[in-house]
């Protein structure tokens, strides 16, 4: 009893409210209120808390507990979304109002699988959500790929979004006059930017302090993307691609010859509204650039139908010197019909010091749960995690899953939205139905539960309270810079800001 009452206490004392008010007068509840359904979600980016949303809008009973590994909440749109992009990340303005609900709570610096475990988060919970989204990065698997100076474009945005772990990268910038962003999609146009883009413009951003002075001290003035297919196929969105072109001081190189379409290419473009408006800002960016002349300016070269096969050390020989590419032409598949990339035997190589794989972002697995290694998800049903990769697998009761851990890293931050309805309605589709078992009977149950393993085993978590006193620190420091923020990059910082 003792021991119940001093989790109270500290409870209260460190979260802001983190249990619903009793009685006639509580908020949203009354006399006959709803019995408490508890749920944990595990991850605090857009899927997270799309999830938690509608959770609490859809059951009046339901109690949301947020967990997440850093001491920050939003996930991506912290560390991912590009700093010169700051009307994407308005979206944690709602998601603030979401951790503001005094049925829900945010528990930082509580790690999965270390902290606390996914068998123990099922006995205190009735449901669980995994959200933790890609953390890790696909491979090409081709020689060379260890050399210094080969970075994922995950590594690189984290880094010079301030994430922590991401903080000592020190990619070097200063070293070549040519850089290779591996892909072409969103990600990888972003990064592209980032290297060309005014420092000036860049100064007035969220970008951390160190990658501004490591960028304003950049040599690096020519930018190839790399892509295996065509201008057809380009993974990006026009917006992105309308963006990159329009940059100041930089010359767009496009060969003309990629430009050439197939009857397929054209039927591609007429099932596809946003291929074809790619393709035709690539088309006069092509013309646009073709007779200008950028003295000394930086340039942009968009590189199709080409596919990384070696990476190629330089004198040293422990950095990269070049690439090694492989022309490609384009081939139907026999299974999906689609056009895909094959090899023609012709090479050639790309000299620079600096590669960027912009080749997908990959999930990784949790010890007890079936994982699909190729597409990189756990195998689910509408959002219920399946006991194998097949779909006829039994239904892992009370467990589910959301965003890129459910259907892949694909999509932008809204994606997340009617992925996370799709699962909370398999939730409260299986609440009705009373399937849901109950948390142990032997443990408190939700929030008082976690509380208790996370005393337990001495986890200092940060509340949504901690955040928030790093989040005004942070815009403090980052008024005197005329930044929007200046972010604290280090976990050591972090977490004595969330306590001061």
């Amino acid at each position: 009893m003792a021991r119940g009452l001093r989790l109270l206490s500290r409870a209260a004392a460190r979260l802001r409210p983190l249990l619903p008010l009793q009685g006639p007068t509580a908020r949203g509840f009354s006399a006959s209120a709803p019995e408490p359904l508890h749920v944990c979600v595990v991850g605090s980016g857009p899927a997270g808390f799309y999830t938690a949303d509608r959770m609490l809008k859809g059951h009046e009973g339901a109690q949301v507990d947020i967990i997440d590994r850093l001491p920050t909440p939003f996930g991506l749109v912290r560390s991912g979304v590009a700093p010169d992009h700051p009307e994407t990340k308005i979206v944690v303005n709602q998601f603030s109002r979401v951790a503001a609900n005094g049925r829900c709570s945010f528990f930082g610096n509580v790690t999965l699988g270390r902290d606390v475990s996914l068998s123990e988060l099922c006995k205190t919970y009735h449901a669980v959500v995994l959200a933790y989204g890609a953390e890790s990065d696909r491979s090409l698997g081709v020689p060379g790929e260890d050399l210094k100076g080969i970075h994922s474009a995950r590594e690189f945005v984290w880094w010079y979004n301030g994430h922590p772990d991401m903080r000592d990268l020190s990619p070097d910038l200063k070293n070549t006059e040519s850089a290779v962003v591996l892909g072409q999609g969103n990600v990888a146009l972003d990064v592209a930017r980032i290297l060309l883009r005014c420092k000036t413009e860049l100064a007035t951003t969220d970008i951390t302090d160190y990658a501004l002075d490591a960028l304003r001290g950049s040599t690096i003035r020519k930018v190839y993307l790399v892509g295996r297919r065509g201008p057809v196929q380009a993974a990006c969105t026009a917006k992105e691609l309308r963006e990159i072109l329009g940059l100041k001081n930089v010359r767009v190189c496009i060969n003309e010859a990629d430009l050439v379409t197939s009857p397929a290419d054209e039927e591609e473009m007429r099932n596809s509204r946003i291929q074809r408006r790619v393709y035709e800002l690539l088309s006069k960016a092509a013309s646009t650039h073709k007779d200008s002349n950028y003295n000394d300016q930086k340039e942009l070269h968009f590189v199709f139908f080409r596919k990384p096969t070696k990476f190629i050390p330089s004198e040293n020989g422990s950095t990269v010197g070049a690439v090694q590419l492989e022309k490609t032409a384009l081939k139907a598949d026999e299974v999906t019909g689609k056009q895909v990339a094959v090899g023609t035997g012709e090479f050639e190589d790309l000299k620079c010091g600096l590669v960027l794989k912009s080749i997908g972002y990959k999930s990784l697995p949790i010890e007890g749960l079936a994982f699909d290694k190729k597409r990189g998800v756990v195998p689910n049903l509408r959002g219920r995690v399946l006991s194998s990769e097949s779909e006829t697998g039994t239904v892992e009761t009370g467990l589910y899953v959301v965003g890129w851990l459910k259907r892949g890293p694909t999509g932008i931050v809204a994606t997340n939205l009617h992925c996370a309805e799709e699962t909370v309605a398999s939730i409260l589709e299986d609440d009705k139905k009373g399937v849901l078992r109950p948390p142990s009977v032997s443990k408190k149950h939700g929030r008082m539960g976690l509380l208790e393993i996370l005393e337990q085993k001495n986890v200092r978590f940060v509340p949504f309270s901690g955040w928030e006193k790093i989040d005004s620190k942070e815009k403090m420091a980052g008024q005197l810079r005329n930044k929007p923020r200046e972010k604290i990059t280090t976990w050591d910082e972090l977490q004595k800001a969330a306590n001061e």
